[in-house]
């Protein structure tokens, strides 16, 4: 907690400094051009006391470097604006740190100390039905490194780390709980998803030979059916796509959504 507080602080300090450095330097340009305008009309009126130049000269010179004053006056009373705001700006910013804490103090919990992350574990493990995937994930993989030999312990974090984005460790879990249970193709075939999507989409060696051992052990399988009817379309193998997705094709009500796509995929072979 004190941390927070640290880089919070820091961090509204760095933006009051720096918004205060950049008005700085946008006031102090008016004033400099100011000293340059009456710099120029003094050194006008020494050159005519001293008969340097006639009256008319004169009125001329000075008539000129005041239409150039007037020329630059609204620029010039901006950034005299942007110096008088220099209060303002600081306010501002006080004002935000103010109202960020008031939230915090309101919304969150300042007096509770920092939670290990295995106590956050612990009361997650009481909220699964609460809980979002990487969260999720988290509560699976103490459960998993808790039972290293219970091959649903592996496949459990295995589909939690899928569902949070992590294939390539889902992966890794799948496979330790076929280490344990060789023959079940529910695992194999989630195996396989995990590497198509670890391979971007694409249903590479490893992922097919997943797909073909949990279709071997279960030919009702339907999730490696799709995938290596898929394969097969790639490869420009129609006929073993036809064979592989026809059950499935079949196994579908006529008004199913996803019927359509399979018969268009096959009759174009792609």
């Amino acid at each position: 907690m004190i941390g927070f507080w640290l880089i919070g602080g820091a961090a509204t300090a760095a933006a009051a400094i720096l918004i205060l450095w950049r008005a700085r330097l946008a006031a102090d340009r008016p004033a400099e051009a100011d000293v340059t305008g009456a710099a120029e009309l003094a050194e006008l009126d020494r050159l005519r006391e001293r008969g340097l130049i006639d009256a008319d000269a004169h009125a001329e010179a000075r008539a000129e470097a005041g239409r150039r004053l007037l020329r630059t006056d609204p620029e010039h009373a901006e950034m005299r604006a942007v110096r008088s705001d220099r209060p303002l700006l600081l306010a501002g910013v006080v004002a935000t740190a103010v109202v960020t804490l008031g939230v915090y103090v309101v919304t969150g919990s300042p007096g509770r100390a920092d939670q290990p992350f295995a106590q956050r574990v612990t009361e997650w493990s009481g909220q699964i039905d609460q809980l979002d995937a990487p969260r999720l994930a988290a509560v699976a993989e103490r459960a998993a490194g808790e039972r290293p030999q219970d091959p649903e312990a592996q496949a459990f974090l295995g589909r939690a780390r899928l569902e949070a984005g992590d294939p390539l460790g889902s992966a890794s879990a799948f496979r330790r709980s076929l280490t344990l249970r060789p023959n079940h193709a529910e695992t194999w075939g989630r195996l396989g998803e995990a590497l198509v999507l670890a391979n971007d989409g694409a249903i590479g060696g490893d992922a097919e030979a997943a797909f073909s051992r949990a279709l071997e052990i279960d030919p009702t399988a339907q999730p490696p059916r799709f995938f290596l009817g898929q394969a097969a379309l790639e490869r420009g193998d129609r006929d073993r796509a036809a064979e592989l997705w026809r059950p499935l094709i079949e196994g579908l009500p006529d008004d199913d959504p996803r019927r359509a796509p399979l018969l268009a995929a096959l009759e174009s072979g792609a």
